[in-house]
């Protein structure tokens, strides 16, 4: 089991949502934060409302620049000298039928939630097979798990991302066994995150999903990762019946999951 005080622990999505909880969450552990996302006013007013503020750095950047990471990358290994922990919970939804959703918006979700998190997490594996230790937490979502309607394009690159890191996983086991793979899988969150979702011509959905009003509170994922942190679980699903049975039922009887998802209630 991993002790987290005085761990340094990078988020990236950390102005809103599940990372700004996981930022108040992990400050009470007494940990070294960078907190990345793309609102510099929204970082620092996350940091002023974290514990042990000499302890929080803010590093905005966009994550679909690609031509930023290595820069970016070496800013935050400055702060602190190293990073234990990459937290890789930055990314953007969509509510759209696949024949409505216009060919640049699937790219822009790629571009974002998959190879800005890639590449980022690549930018950090000399790092960590230099320290022979490091820990990439992904938060992905049960839709990387399961596809549901209207979110085609954000499942294919939830998806893509447990491909990803599931090889990754397994080759770094080879040159180091000390660098772990975290792969955390929430359902439905009480957040903005729907407010944000792109439609099918790219704009922002701006309402929240009743599915999401009803879901968990973000403080309580945060804390339901921060334990998958310290026993470095290589795969969480945090969620209620409904999503942790569907993640099962994709599982173990797809058959039966495909039938009920076509009418399953999703918004």
């Amino acid at each position: 089991m991993a002790e987290l005080s005085g761990k340094v622990i990078w988020i990236t999505g950390a102005s809103s949502g599940i990372g700004e909880a996981l930022a108040y969450a992990l400050s009470k552990q007494k940990c070294k934060l960078i907190l990345s996302a793309r609102r510099a006013s929204e970082l620092e007013r996350v940091k002023a409302n974290c514990m042990y503020q000499e302890n929080i750095a803010t590093l905005p950047f966009d994550l679909s620049q690609e031509n930023e990471i290595a820069e970016v990358k070496n800013k935050a290994l400055a702060i602190f000298g190293y990073i234990d922990v990459l937290v890789n919970n930055g990314g953007i939804s969509q509510r759209g039928l696949a024949k409505d959703t216009l060919p640049e918006v699937d790219r822009k979700l790629m571009e974002v939630d998959y190879f800005g998190t890639i590449f980022l997490t690549k930018s950090l594996i000399p790092h960590f097979l230099a320290r022979q230790q490091g820990h990439f937490v992904t938060v992905t979502s049960i839709t990387g798990i399961v596809s549901t309607p209207y979110r085609s394009g954000y499942a294919a690159a939830k998806h893509a991302l447990h491909g990803f890191f599931n090889a990754l996983r397994a080759e770094l086991w080879k040159d180091c066994k000390h660098i772990y793979v975290t792969l955390v899988c929430p359902g439905w969150t009480n957040t903005n995150l729907s407010l944000t979702a792109l439609t099918g011509d790219g704009t922002p959905q701006n309402k929240k999903d009743d599915t999401h009003a009803k879901g968990l509170s973000a403080d309580k994922v945060a804390n339901a990762i921060v334990k998958a942190i310290i026993h470095r679980k290589r795969e969480v699903y945090i969620g209620g019946l409904k999503e942790v049975s569907a993640a099962y039922l994709q599982r173990f009887v797809p058959g039966i999951f495909a039938r009920i998802v076509r009418v399953a209630k999703v918004k």
